[in-house]
């Protein structure tokens, strides 16, 4: 695996490269950290030029500015700048949770630069009968987060989800993996401060997406719930239909050999 930093407008972004062949670009979204699909990376390395990389302001990817509101367009620019970096060929893209909001956005402006997408389980609520609901959501998160801090605002958002953020690490835990909890425990307060409410009310271009070489998907393991939903909403919207692909939300981390297998098949 090689790693780097790349120079875009107000931050660093760090990266990571695995494996050789045409360009694959894996982005998470949310307070995670790429590190969790690390193993998704390996499995696809023989395969694919696999780049991962740490949002701008999260992880290892250091601001050059100071903070501000960071909306999803911001971040399909650097993932722009980081495919520029990697060569001139369209490249495939994988995208999941706020991640797959990114690479829409990215597909809808710069189709050029995007061979195929998988978008797994894009949270687009807007799109929901009960839209309103999550818009409510978002409002109470940030008041408790102003209040209480971000654990309480994390707490209220996983009761209504069902995606809870993990709790602090376990010493008998490998060393990677508590290095990864420990740098997701510190993105929690700049994904709820300056990313939450623009990225919550975040729609596709459906007129720029409707022909585009794009997957929607949501995980089999998540049938009925808001990711499930919001997949299928997504779908409809840009008028396909939706792909199943193994696991839950995080499918990709938990079997990451089947997952890949699946992902594989959509981007052929």
């Amino acid at each position: 695996m090689d790693t780097g930093m790349l120079d875009v407008p107000g931050a660093r972004l760090f990266y990571e490269v695995r494996g050789s062949g045409p360009v694959l670009l894996v982005m998470l979204g949310g307070s995670t950290d790429p590190a969790m699909a690390a193993p998704l990376a390996e499995v696809l390395s023989d395969r694919y030029t696999v780049i991962t990389y740490d949002r701008r302001g999260y992880s290892r990817s250091p601001l050059s500015e100071p903070f501000g509101e960071r909306p999803v367009e911001l971040h399909a620019d650097d993932a722009l700048r980081l495919l520029e970096a990697a060569g001139s060929a369209p490249a495939h893209v994988f995208a999941t949770h706020a991640g797959a909001l990114i690479a829409l956005d990215l597909l809808a402006r710069h189709p050029d630069r995007v061979r195929r997408l998988v978008a797994h389980e894009p949270p687009v609520c807007e799109l929901l009968p009960d839209a309103d609901r999550w818009s409510r959501l978002t409002d109470e998160a940030l008041g408790l987060f102003e209040r209480e801090g971000a654990g309480a605002a994390m707490r209220r958002i996983g009761e209504e989800t069902g995606l809870m953020a993990p709790g602090p690490p376990d010493p008998g835990l490998p060393a990677w993996v508590r290095d990864m909890l420990t740098r997701m425990a510190a993105n929690a307060e700049p994904n709820l401060r300056y990313e939450l409410r623009a990225f919550s009310r975040y729609v596709p271009d459906a007129a720029a997406l409707r022909g585009a070489p794009l997957v929607v998907a949501y995980g089999a393991d998540d049938r009925g719930t808001l990711f499930h939903r919001a997949a299928l909403a997504v779908a409809e919207h840009l008028g396909r239909q939706a792909v199943e692909l193994p696991g839950d939300h995080v499918g990709y981390l938990r079997s990451p050999a089947a997952f890949a297998e699946a992902l594989h098949a959509c981007l052929a």
